[in-house]
Order: C-alpha cells, then sequence, then structure tokens
C-alpha cells in the first residue's frame, strides 16, 4: 500500500487564493474548506487508499518562544483563519484522518507520521503531500518521498539533492545558513543557497565545520568570509537549526491501518449541505459504494 500525509495548512492556504470566495447563506466563508475536501476527495477517487492531514489548529508554536519572529498568525486573513476548525470537522465527518496541532505545527506531525509509516513493512511508498522545504529532511531514498500536488513534481534522495544540493539528512543545516522567510528565521549574512550546499557536501553539518579559517580554504575569498560569518554567528545557526528540525516523537498512531478510508460517517451529509456542497457528499457516498465500505 502507498501512504498518503497531506499538509492541511498548505492545502488551506493554497485553495484560499486559487478559488473565488463563497459565502454561505449563514455568513461563513468556506470556499477553501470546500476546495481542499474536493481535492482530498479526489486522491481518494484516484485510488489512494490510506491518508491522513495535518493543521496548524493553532498557527503559534513552541518555535514562537525559541524566535520570536517565527511565524504567527499575525497579517493572516481572518476568513482564512476561521476556516481552520471548519476543515478539520469536515474532513473527520468525511472520515479522514486529521492530526491538529496545536503545541507543535503540523510539519512535524507530518514528520511523525512519515516515520512511523516508513517503518511499517507493508508500507511500499509514503509521500508526503507538500512543497515545504523543511519537510525535504524527511526524505528517504524511493521509499519516502515528497509530493507536490500542484506541479505533481516527487522528490525522492536523488531529487532533494538535485534541488538543493545536499542529501536530506543536512536539510536543518541548509536553512539554519540560508534562512527561510516562510517561517520567519534569515539564515545568515552572506550564505546564499550555492554556496551552502558547496559547504555542506564537503563538511555535511555544523558540528564538521573547522574550527580554523585556514582549514576552509582562505585561498578562496568567498569562503573565507563564509567561515568569519559562521563563527561570529555560530550560536545563531545553531538556533536556526533546532527551529528548521522537524520532531518527529509524535505516536501519532498504532498501524498504518488507522489511516485507511472506511468511508465518509453519517454526519457528513449535513457538514456538506452546511458547506453549500451537497455533492461532494455525493461523491464520498458513490466511492464508499464502489469500495464496497
Amino acid at each position: 500500500m502507498d501512504v498518503y500525509l497531506v499538509d492541511g495548512t498548505y492545502e488551506l492556504f493554497r485553495h484560499h487564493f486559487a478559488v473565488p470566495s463563497h459565502v454561505t447563506v449563514g455568513g461563513r466563508e468556506v470556499a477553501a474548506t470546500r476546495g481542499v475536501l474536493g481535492s482530498v476527495l479526489g486522491m481518494l477517487e484516484g485510488g489512494a487508499t490510506h491518508i491522513g492531514v495535518a493543521t496548524d489548529h493553532v498557527i503559534e508554536s513552541f518555535r514562537n518562544e525559541m524566535w520570536p519572529a517565527y511565524k504567527t498568525s499575525a497579517g493572516v486573513d481572518p476568513r482564512l483563519l476561521g476556516q481552520f476548525p471548519l476543515l478539520e470537522e469536515a474532513l473527520e465527518a468525511m472520515g479522514v484522518v486529521v492530526w491538529p496541532m496545536v503545541e507543535l505545527e503540523a510539519d512535524d506531525a507530518l514528520a511523525s507520521a512519515a516515520a512511523l509509516a516508513g517503518e511499517a513493512l507493508e508500507v511500499e511508498r509514503v509521500y508526503i503531500c507538500t512543497p515545504d522545504k523543511d519537510l525535504s529532511q524527511c526524505v528517504q531514498g524511493e521509499r519516502v518521498v515528497q509530493l507536490n500536488r500542484r506541479t505533481r513534481v516527487v522528490l525522492d534522495e536523488a531529487g532533494v539533492i538535485a534541488k538543493f544540493g545536499v542529501p536530506p539528512a543536512s536539510i536543518p543545516d541548509y536553512l539554519a545558513l540560508v534562512g527561510d522567510s516562510a517561517d520567519g528565521y534569515p539564515g545568515l549574512p552572506g550564505w546564499g543557497a550555492r554556496s551552502t550546499a558547496a559547504v555542506l557536501m564537503r563538511w555535511v553539518c555544523l558540528e564538521e565545520f573547522p574550527a580554523e579559517c585556514a582549514a576552509w580554504n582562505v585561498d578562496v575569498r568567498w569562503v573565507a568570509q563564509l567561515c568569519r560569518t559562521f563563527h561570529l554567528e555560530r550560536e545563531r545557526a545553531y538556533l536556526f537549526r533546532d527551529l528548521a528540525t522537524l520532531r518527529r516523537g509524535e505516536r501519532l498512531f498504532d498501524s498504518v491501518e488507522a489511516l485507511r478510508w472506511r468511508g465518509p460517517r453519517p454526519t457528513f451529509e449535513e457538514v456538506a449541505r452546511g458547506l453549500e456542497a451537497p455533492a461532494l457528499a455525493e461523491r464520498a457516498q458513490r466511492l464508499a459504494a464502489r469500495r464496497s465500505i
């Protein structure tokens, strides 16, 4: 079997900006929620059997205490923020496993779920469905891969190396140095993508960086500058790497069978009507009947 782990936060944002607004007669914006439900249902109609969706039930996390400038809900459209609990409720009613994260982030849930599913012998492949750079650290060979559902690009370990210039294990070190504007930390001055990849391909991680600049090959001016910057900003680099390192210890399920879709719950028809999208319930019921669920 294949397991699909979906970044519900990314999907909600993507659909919010991609589809026209839909306000119900009760005055609630629901367009993004309807879009995500239709998209996940499309995955099931396409043959997916085991799916889990992670969401940022609360945008802020423990990382905001580590770095105050880390991403927050400030400035996010209230019409979008208001759909997180709505999406979680609707997915559960549709029969899809949902992990609404509060202390940790959705990315941590995806990393934890990928680690658990990757250990299951019955699983052929794990697809982490998100384009987020930090999830690339979870890729393992050709077994645990990253899927951008919008572009349909799949990144296995060779793909991660081709894209970033470093293997999955070095992604947190890479992000610590180049920064991640989406998450709100800047990296170190002067450390660009190509120079960072070149250094990490030689020394793999921050701990392996030589203590003396002479060992960095000072004949190359940019390398000498990187060395000086790193030693001046060492503590910040380690902090940023901690921010970029996903937590994989959450025991989200005991067996991958917990992720098997077993059809919509009886409440989904009512939920779909509330979203003014009864066709979603009809699609889910037809699919369940076709699979004899």
